[in-house]
């Protein structure tokens, strides 16, 4: 058997790793709900302005986002970051929480980074 004929089925087996991967790393990427990616371009827009330019940026940003941060952690800071709005006591317990913290300035680095990259 000749060279070509003895690679062929590890170049195959290799194709199929690599495919394997990518779709395990797609499924990853999008474990955000569509509902919640819709949330985000929405309020983007509202702040970046509502053109077509917008849409492709705030989209960009958001798949940024959820390439950064799982799902379950993008859940975290956008609650505390709501949840800090909140007078009295309730609200000091999410802004002077270090969990709270952590992962809403997780959350402003991959839109820091989203920036970058989309805007």
């Amino acid at each position: 058997m000749n060279l070509a004929g003895r690679l062929r089925p590890i170049v195959a087996a290799l194709a199929v790793l690599a495919a394997t991967a990518c779709v395990a790393w797609a499924e990853e990427a999008n474990d955000y709900p569509t509902s919640a990616r819709a949330e985000y371009v929405y309020g983007c827009m509202k702040a970046n302005g509502e053109t077509r330019a917008a849409i492709e940026q705030c989209s960009c940003s958001i798949d940024v986002v959820a390439s950064i941060m799982p799902y379950a952690r993008y859940v975290t800071a956008e609650t505390a970051l709501s949840m800090s709005q909140v007078r009295g006591n309730l609200g000091v317990q999410f802004r002077t929480s270090e969990q709270a913290n952590s992962a809403v300035n997780d959350l402003r680095r991959a839109q820091a980074e989203a920036e970058v990259r989309c805007f």
